[in-house]
């Protein structure tokens, strides 16, 4: 089997002939390559060339491609900061009451040079390596957290608490920029589509308050991927033990998961709903601060759990910082591999 099909096998539940690996790896990728994050995100053909390198560097069944988590925010006007050599960042609001989500203009983001940037990133690697290799087109944020980022973290938090109808307003605007992402970026041919929404999980809100103001606006994500025949993965940071089985209500066939939430709930609610885990070994504390002995050991344990169960992607929980050594990657590959 090559990269695309081992995938796709533990995306429908069948045994690939190896277990896939596919790693949340920009960050690494980038500063191997030797090139600037300002570089990696203003080039998609740098983009491109990045993940090439790292999947011949590796051996991995494909591609993350991410760029950042503030693409998607800064297409519908909040302020963006991009370092040299750091992800670009928010920190001020693009609204600054809920009044003004009066005034939003009808959503059209195919128009922002960053998006198109990421999406001819995509279309450069799926042409480079055809259905060789398993792509996933990240889409940034999901409906909660881009709403968040819109008011900023704690403005956010705040109206939640309010029952004001335009907290809805703003979800239901979020839902179609976080839409149309999906929308444009399963055009580009990639093998999956993805979005984050981790200021929606339980080290934020309470898995109530998921119900209400998340899990409905993920669902819309989840069906606009369904529409273009992608498979989709939703990623959420942190503990999600208390809210697994909502996530898997969204419909998600797929689900990127912290090292914080329990491995043992994540086999048994995915095994039963039939979803496939992509995770989740801590990609700071064990994979570039621990030796190359303690991401064996953590890989084994991944493996080991899942060995009844086809439907698994080896990858760390989150992004692997630039700063991991190439021996702990390889080592990951190594014994996954050979299991």
């Amino acid at each position: 089997m090559n990269g695309k099909q081992r995938i796709d096998a533990a995306l429908r539940g069948e045994w690939p002939d190896k277990r896939p690996v596919l790693l949340h790896n920009f960050l690494m990728a980038a500063k191997e390559f030797g090139v600037s994050m300002k570089t990696y995100r203003d080039n998609p053909q740098v983009i491109a060339d990045v993940h090439v390198r790292a999947i011949e560097t590796y051996g991995l069944d494909g591609a993350l491609i991410d760029v950042d988590t503030t693409t998607l925010a800064g297409a519908v006007g909040v302020p963006v900061d991009y370092p040299e050599d750091a992800p670009a960042r928010v920190h001020l609001p693009a609204l600054s009451s809920l009044d003004c989500v009066e005034d939003l203009q009808p959503v059209d983001i195919s128009q922002n040079e960053r998006v198109q940037i990421w999406l001819e990133a995509c279309r450069i690697i799926k042409g480079h390596f055809g259905d060789e290799k398993f792509i996933r087109g990240n889409c940034d944020q999901a409906p909660f957290s881009l709403a968040s980022m819109m008011r900023t973290p704690a403005e956010w938090m705040v109206d939640l608490m309010m029952e004001d109808e335009r907290v809805f307003q703003l979800l239901d605007y979020c839902s179609q920029a976080s839409c149309q992402f999906v929308r444009l970026m399963a055009h580009t041919g990639v093998d999956m589509v993805s979005n984050g929404d981790s200021p929606a999980g339980p080290d934020m809100i309470s898995p109530e308050m998921y119900e209400i103001f998340a899990l409905p606006y993920e669902k819309r994500v989840v069906e606009e991927a369904m529409k273009h025949q992608k498979p989709y993965m939703l990623h959420i940071c942190g503990n999600t033990d208390l809210i697994l089985e909502k996530m898997v209500a969204t419909g998600a066939q797929a689900l990127e998961l912290d090292y914080k939430t329990d491995i043992q709930k994540v086999h048994q609610v995915c095994t039963r709903s039939k979803v496939t885990f992509s995770g989740n070994i801590d990609p700071s504390g064990v994979i570039a601060l621990g030796s190359p002995g303690q991401v064996e050991e953590k890989t084994r344990e991944l493996l080991d759990l899942y060995k009844d169960n086809p439907r698994f992607i080896m990858n760390a929980g989150c992004a692997i910082p630039a700063e991991t050594p190439t021996e702990n990657v390889k080592r990951l590959v190594e014994v996954t591999r050979n299991y």
